[in-house]
């Protein structure tokens, strides 16, 4: 039987060594766990698009979990992140991540929601884990848009990305990520000025082939001179199960 001191010194980690670096993760739950194992298999085209990042070069994360692709691209590529998550306990968690790899001075992680709406809202979870995710803003929907019975609905606060980089707290990024379950072209639609600058490089947006909104996202990014390679967006793609027809997008111009 374990001390309560005994078992606030236990916390868990995994570590994944890459050219002859140590990255670490917190583990504290079986899904967290997952995620570390995970890392290379769930998304491979998010860690290919991460290994083409510049030392130096700024990525902003919106959805950032606990921080996988957050701490991978700052710790591997050397590259300035802001990333956003408004979910408490992965927040809490993605701090720890980032203090674990010593990345304060490189990584700032903000408990916000970017939506095209600023202001306060609530975030519906549909599970207490860390690590857990489709999680939905303001509307009681999932990631389909279908109705959801959350288990537990937080407080929020959201903002605008142009509105972070206008005023300074973001500068203008070279890459940006988004994977918020099922808001991506809101959240595209508050980053509008920001994503038509010439700065950003690429972006690789989480999209939902089912939903219209998202394939009007797809279009309106086209229209702005953004391309992707359909082989890139067919290897990525959900072939079977709850997530059917969801692929990573990678836009570059």
């Amino acid at each position: 039987m374990l001390t309560l001191e005994e078992y606030e010194k236990l916390n868990p980690r995994c570590e994944i060594e890459h050219d002859g670096l140590r990255v670490v993760f917190a583990a504290p739950t079986t899904g967290t766990k997952w995620r570390v194992d995970t890392l290379f298999e769930k998304e491979p085209c998010t860690i290919q698009w991460i290994a083409s990042f510049a030392c130096g070069e700024v990525l902003v994360d919106v959805g950032a979990n606990v921080g996988m692709y957050t701490i991978w691209a700052a710790k591997t590529r050397g590259a300035k992140v802001y990333a956003f998550e408004p979910e408490a306990q992965n927040y809490a968690l993605l701090n720890r991540n980032i203090a674990m790899n010593a990345l304060a001075d490189q990584v700032k992680a903000y408990c916000l929601a970017l939506s095209d709406v600023p202001g306060y809202s609530e975030l519906h979870l549909s599970s207490m884990q860390m690590g857990g995710s489709c999680h939905s803003l303001g509307e009681r929907v999932d990631f389909a848009h279908r109705p959801m019975k959350p288990v537990f609905s937080q407080g929020c606060i959201a903002a605008r990305l142009d509105d972070l980089v206008s005023a300074g707290v973001v500068p203008p990024p070279d890459y940006i990520k988004i994977d918020v379950d099922g808001i991506e072209p809101k959240v595209v639609a508050g980053a509008r000025r920001t994503i038509e600058s010439r700065k950003v490089r690429s972006l690789l947006i989480e999209t939902n082939q089912n939903l219209a909104d998202h394939l009007q996202m797809v279009s309106e990014l086209k229209s702005l001179g953004y391309r992707y390679d359909p082989a890139q967006v067919a290897a990525a793609e959900r072939r079977s199960g709850a997530f059917k027809g969801v692929a990573e997008y990678v836009f570059r111009r």
